[in-house]
Protein backbone atom coordinates (compact mmCIF):
# COMPACT_ATOMS: atom_id res chain seq x y z
CA UNK A 1 0.00 0.00 0.00
CA UNK A 2 1.42 3.40 -0.96
CA UNK A 3 1.51 6.38 1.40
CA UNK A 4 -1.24 8.10 -0.60
CA UNK A 5 -3.47 5.00 -0.41
CA UNK A 6 -2.96 4.73 3.35
CA UNK A 7 -3.92 8.40 3.75
CA UNK A 8 -7.25 7.87 1.98
CA UNK A 9 -8.38 5.80 4.96
CA UNK A 10 -7.51 8.63 7.35
CA UNK A 11 -9.71 11.59 6.43
CA UNK A 12 -8.26 14.87 7.66
CA UNK A 13 -9.14 18.49 7.04
CA UNK A 14 -5.79 19.13 5.38
CA UNK A 15 -2.48 17.60 4.37
CA UNK A 16 0.87 19.39 4.72
CA UNK A 17 4.23 18.45 3.28
CA UNK A 18 7.23 20.18 4.91
CA UNK A 19 10.50 20.00 2.98
CA UNK A 20 13.98 21.12 4.01
CA UNK A 21 16.39 21.25 1.05
CA UNK A 22 20.09 21.33 1.98
CA UNK A 23 23.08 22.30 -0.17
CA UNK A 24 20.97 23.45 -3.11
CA UNK A 25 22.51 24.34 -6.45
CA UNK A 26 24.60 27.53 -6.00
CA UNK A 27 22.65 30.66 -6.92
CA UNK A 28 19.12 29.22 -6.73
CA UNK A 29 18.40 30.81 -3.35
CA UNK A 30 18.81 34.27 -4.91
CA UNK A 31 17.13 33.51 -8.24
CA UNK A 32 13.88 35.44 -8.07
CA UNK A 33 12.68 34.23 -11.48
CA UNK A 34 13.37 30.57 -10.70
CA UNK A 35 11.59 30.71 -7.34
CA UNK A 36 8.61 32.51 -8.92
CA UNK A 37 8.42 29.88 -11.70
CA UNK A 38 8.57 27.12 -9.09
CA UNK A 39 5.62 28.60 -7.18
CA UNK A 40 3.73 29.20 -10.41
CA UNK A 41 4.22 25.71 -11.87
CA UNK A 42 4.04 23.39 -8.85
CA UNK A 43 0.38 24.31 -8.44
CA UNK A 44 -0.53 22.85 -11.84
CA UNK A 45 1.78 19.87 -11.39
CA UNK A 46 -0.15 18.92 -8.24
CA UNK A 47 -3.58 19.62 -9.76
CA UNK A 48 -4.28 22.54 -7.45
CA UNK A 49 -5.86 25.90 -8.27
CA UNK A 50 -4.41 29.37 -7.62
CA UNK A 51 -6.44 32.15 -6.02
CA UNK A 52 -3.87 34.71 -7.19
CA UNK A 53 -0.42 34.77 -8.80
CA UNK A 54 2.60 34.02 -6.59
CA UNK A 55 4.14 36.79 -4.49
CA UNK A 56 7.87 36.73 -3.80
CA UNK A 57 10.31 39.19 -2.26
CA UNK A 58 13.92 39.51 -1.12
CA UNK A 59 14.92 39.62 2.52
CA UNK A 60 16.95 42.65 3.59
CA UNK A 61 20.46 41.14 3.46
CA UNK A 62 22.06 44.20 5.04
CA UNK A 63 19.81 44.18 8.10
CA UNK A 64 19.61 40.36 8.34
CA UNK A 65 22.73 38.91 6.70
CA UNK A 66 22.14 35.42 8.10
CA UNK A 67 18.59 35.49 6.66
CA UNK A 68 19.50 36.76 3.18
CA UNK A 69 17.36 35.12 0.53
CA UNK A 70 13.81 35.05 -0.76
CA UNK A 71 10.37 34.43 0.69
CA UNK A 72 7.27 33.76 -1.32
CA UNK A 73 3.92 32.07 -1.50
CA UNK A 74 1.10 31.26 -3.82
CA UNK A 75 -2.41 31.30 -2.36
CA UNK A 76 -4.54 28.35 -3.42
CA UNK A 77 -8.25 27.71 -3.37
CA UNK A 78 -7.19 24.69 -1.30
CA UNK A 79 -4.59 26.55 0.89
CA UNK A 80 -0.99 27.54 -0.11
CA UNK A 81 2.55 26.74 -1.16
CA UNK A 82 5.27 28.69 0.70
CA UNK A 83 9.03 28.97 0.06
CA UNK A 84 11.84 30.52 2.12
CA UNK A 85 15.44 30.50 0.93
CA UNK A 86 18.57 31.19 2.96
CA UNK A 87 21.37 32.11 0.57
CA UNK A 88 24.30 31.92 3.03
CA UNK A 89 23.78 28.16 3.38
CA UNK A 90 22.03 27.29 0.08
CA UNK A 91 19.09 26.12 2.20
CA UNK A 92 15.40 26.17 1.22
CA UNK A 93 12.24 25.35 3.16
CA UNK A 94 9.01 24.60 1.32
CA UNK A 95 5.53 24.00 2.78
CA UNK A 96 2.77 22.54 0.61
CA UNK A 97 -0.56 22.70 2.44
CA UNK A 98 -3.81 21.58 0.88
CA UNK A 99 -7.26 20.70 2.22
CA UNK A 100 -7.40 17.76 -0.18
CA UNK A 101 -4.97 14.92 -0.71
CA UNK A 102 -2.09 15.47 -3.16
CA UNK A 103 0.83 13.49 -4.54
CA UNK A 104 3.71 14.20 -2.18
CA UNK A 105 6.19 12.38 -4.47
CA UNK A 106 5.33 14.77 -7.33
CA UNK A 107 5.86 17.72 -4.98
CA UNK A 108 9.24 16.36 -3.89
CA UNK A 109 10.34 15.70 -7.48
CA UNK A 110 9.39 19.23 -8.53
CA UNK A 111 11.48 20.68 -5.68
CA UNK A 112 14.46 18.50 -6.57
CA UNK A 113 14.20 19.41 -10.25
CA UNK A 114 14.08 23.16 -9.56
CA UNK A 115 16.68 23.46 -6.79
CA UNK A 116 18.97 20.40 -7.09
CA UNK A 117 19.51 19.83 -3.35
CA UNK A 118 22.12 17.35 -2.15
CA UNK A 119 19.90 16.31 0.77
CA UNK A 120 16.21 16.58 1.62
CA UNK A 121 14.36 16.11 4.90
CA UNK A 122 10.60 15.77 4.77
CA UNK A 123 7.65 15.56 7.12
CA UNK A 124 4.03 14.90 6.25
CA UNK A 125 1.28 16.11 8.55
CA UNK A 126 -2.45 15.50 8.81
CA UNK A 127 -4.13 18.76 9.84
CA UNK A 128 -7.51 18.81 11.57
CA UNK A 129 -7.55 15.08 12.22
CA UNK A 130 -10.87 15.18 14.08
CA UNK A 131 -12.50 17.90 11.96
CA UNK A 132 -14.89 15.42 10.33
CA UNK A 133 -15.68 13.41 13.47
CA UNK A 134 -19.36 13.30 14.41
CA UNK A 135 -19.87 14.97 17.78
CA UNK A 136 -23.58 14.08 18.23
Amino acid sequence: MTTAQARVKKKSFGYELLLDLYDCNPGVCDDLDLCYRFLDTIVGELGMEKQAPPSIFRSDAERYPDKAGLSGWVPLIESSVVIHTLSPKNFITIDVYCCRDFDEEKALESCKRHFLPNRVESQFLHRGQTYYDDKD
